[in-house]
């Protein structure tokens, strides 16, 4: 019986032709937005994630607060300090710190680029920074202890993109500030703005190409062990409040990790997630109106068949359940060409992601976000279809019967 019943749904809905596909309209955008916007959610998540250029949520970075102007600490009104940096790394707590971050002007091929300097510390700590960059070469080499006047260059200096009008190669000789670094090795693409753009030296280079005297810009701490997180960053928290003679919720330095700003970044992302959603659910909204009007319209045009079925035996029910299935339908169908286009928009941006920062996300199809959209759509157009199916239940048989 059911099924007769969305054979005959069908036939009725092909009738109607350009009409049905317009009712669709609303229900199609607002599915496709939905599907589209899950589905790239989380790889969204990643690439930002891949932004802050650490492997590790366990890092802690400190950096001085107040007016800045240019890269982090740089314009803050009381930076941090190299004994800051020493009494940090004194802690029992801690295992190893580093510095960054210079603003330099690096010229080659007779062209000007401004980029930023970093410094790879020199013993145990280098190791460290290479981990949290994952710093591996796919030119040339990484820097060693003892390296003078030799650089290691992020992934952009390596394309025809970079600025200098030819790639950057390991032998080239480029210089910064007016002095001149051979480059020895080409730092993988790590997808991020920052560390993909960054020049690596050690730590006399850098001191050498900037006025920044015992100035440090950013401490980057990395714990004894992930679990004294918390107690290394109260730890240091203590320490540079009495160093820098300031009071508790008066400081006038950051103390942050990656897990904590991922986090800020998420709830935004969430937010426009949500904002999203609601302008789709207004699509959708509007698509249920789309399919009450035009089932309205299919009770009035069909009144006389109406009083046929009834006049032969149909019940109140048996009409209800036809006009309920065929708004059941327009919402699944919209919903079937919703969840397509919603799928083929996740995976053409991801492949998107991934070629503009060079990530390799995975793209995934959920089965369980198609069936939930399918279903909620189906239902949507079955609540539209209510009240239509409810007025074509009650027609009076004799009285439709009569009209011409």
């Amino acid at each position: 019986m059911i099924k007769d019943y969305f054979v005959l749904s069908v036939k009725n809905l092909k009738h109607r032709g350009l009409r049905s596909w317009l009712t669709l309209l609303g229900i199609v955008i607002g599915v496709t937005a939905v599907v589209a916007l899950i589905s790239l959610g989380n790889g969204l998540q990643t690439a930002v994630a891949s932004q802050f250029g650490v492997s590790s949520t366990d890092l802690i970075t400190v950096q001085a607060s107040g007016i800045q102007y240019g890269p982090p600490g740089s314009g803050a009104v009381v930076p941090l300090t190299t004994q800051d940096l020493t009494q940090i790394k004194n802690l029992p707590s801690v295992k190893a710190v580093a510095r960054d971050i210079v603003p330099v002007k690096v010229i080659f091929n007779q062209k000007a680029v401004f980029s930023y300097a970093t410094n790879i510390p020199s013993g145990s700590d280098r190791q460290f920074v290479y981990s949290q960059i994952n710093a591996q070469a796919i030119s040339g080499r990484l820097l060693k202890d003892g390296d003078i006047g030799k650089i290691v260059v992020g992934y952009n200096f390596y394309t025809d993109s970079n600025g200098f009008g030819k790639a950057v190669i390991p032998g080239n000789t480029i210089m910064i500030q007016n002095k001149s670094f051979q480059v020895v090795g080409i730092l993988s693409r790590q997808g991020s703005f920052v560390f993909d753009n960054v020049v690596y030296m050690n730590q006399n280079d850098l001191d050498s190409i900037s006025n920044y005297g015992n100035r440090i810009d950013i401490i980057a701490i990395e714990p004894a062990s992930k679990d004294l997180v918390n107690r290394t960053i109260s730890d240091v928290e203590n320490l540079l409040l009495k160093l820098r003679n300031v009071k508790k919720d008066a400081e006038n330095f950051q103390i942050s990790t990656p897990e904590a700003s991922l986090n800020q970044v998420k709830q935004i992302l969430n937010g426009v997630q949500i904002f999203i959603a609601i302008i789709a659910s207004i699509s959708i909204f509007i698509g249920a109106i789309g399919i009450v009007n035009t089932m309205f319209t299919s009770v009035l045009e069909r009144r006389k068949d109406i009083g046929i079925m009834k006049s032969i035996g149909a019940t109140n029910e048996q009409i209800f359940l036809q006009f309920f299935i065929e708004s059941s339908l327009l919402g699944l169908v919209g919903g079937i060409i919703g969840v397509i286009l919603g799928e083929f928009v996740g995976i053409f941006g991801t492949v998107g992601i991934n070629s503009f920062l060079g990530r390799h996300l995975p793209i995934t199809i959920s089965l369980g976000l198609i069936l939930s959209a399918l279903i909620g759509s189906f239902l949507i157009g079955g609540i539209a279809g209510i009240v239509p199916a409810l007025n074509a239940a009650k027609q009076n048989p004799v009285e439709t019967l009569r009209e011409e």
